[in-house]
């Protein structure tokens, strides 16, 4: 860790981390030394990017290529009815400016591809997937699989979301029996074809499900850069906003997966198949 100290403004301003003993000066120094990556600064995205630039995390990076609607304020709550047709990223850009000047605002209104996601994603600690589609978490999934990048997952359906962590760390997250954890791959081995799965124009999302979804994920986030907590590598957490209940599955790793398994088949993103982009995540 470098000599940065904490000036007096960022003293007061961090002062609720400070007085924890299990995060203190030092570890609010590691989430000024942090980077974290964003893909989507959408539903998702909206409550990860304030969250994360609030908690002082020194360099955020923001991926979307996509402009603000009406129709989304309802949930994409970085943005305003000022912000309709811009490009998120800027939006997002200039809400995280307004809140800590401590922090770094990288954009790129593009969409994750084969040929963009290493250039996206070098230099990054983390990534936190807040996509809206099949294509883009494969890829994010198996790029982060074999660079050994953590990678925070995320997805919401109507009055439902599911959390996740992937340290892809495969040396130190080793079972008692050797065998890794687990990746998007083992979890969902492949996407549900075009079509079979609505967006959510066509079903509908409870505006605040994002909300509760995307600040679990930086919370992992967090908790990652501060080398603090249990995260939820190897293990789903389901959220249902009607019911009000939390579950927590095992996820196994998969022997036959292609990108993690013992014989991988995808040992470049070139090797995957990412086509489509069959909407998941009301986003």
């Amino acid at each position: 860790m470098s000599d940065l100290r904490l000036d007096a403004t960022q003293l007061d301003r961090y002062s609720r981390h400070v007085i924890m003993d299990e995060i203190g000066p030092e570890g609010q120094k590691r989430l000024l030394e942090g980077s974290v990556l964003v893909v989507g600064a959408g539903g998702l995205g909206s409550p990860a990017i304030q969250y994360l630039a609030a908690a002082g995390i020194g360099r955020l990076g923001l991926v979307d290529d996509d402009v603000v609607e009406r129709s989304n304020l309802q949930r994409q709550i970085v943005h305003s009815d000022d912000d309709v047709g811009r490009p998120k990223v800027e939006s997002a850009a200039d809400y995280v400016a307004a809140l800590n000047p401590d922090v770094d605002v990288d954009t790129d209104e593009t969409r994750l591809t084969p040929d963009t996601v290493a250039d996206l994603v070098a230099g990054y600690d983390v990534v936190l997937d807040a996509s809206d589609n099949f294509a883009t978490r494969y890829l994010l999934n198996d790029h982060c699989v074999l660079t050994g990048t953590a990678l925070s997952h995320g997805a919401i359906y109507r009055f439902e979301g599911q959390v996740t962590t992937f340290t892809n760390d495969r040396d130190d997250h080793a079972d008692e029996e050797g065998s890794d954890r687990p990746c998007y791959r083992c979890l969902f081995p492949e996407a549900p074809e075009p079509g079979t799965v609505p967006d959510c124009a066509t079903t509908g999302v409870l505006g605040v499900l994002p909300g509760t979804v995307g600040c679990i994920q930086a919370t992992e986030v967090v908790k990652y850069l501060l080398e603090s907590g249990e995260l939820l590598e190897g293990r789903l957490l389901m959220y249902d906003a009607m019911d009000m209940s939390f579950e927590t599955v095992d996820i196994l790793a998969n022997p036959a997966c292609p990108v993690c398994g013992d014989d991988p088949a995808i040992e470049s993103v070139r090797d995957g198949s990412y086509e489509g982009s069959c909407s998941l995540s009301a986003d």
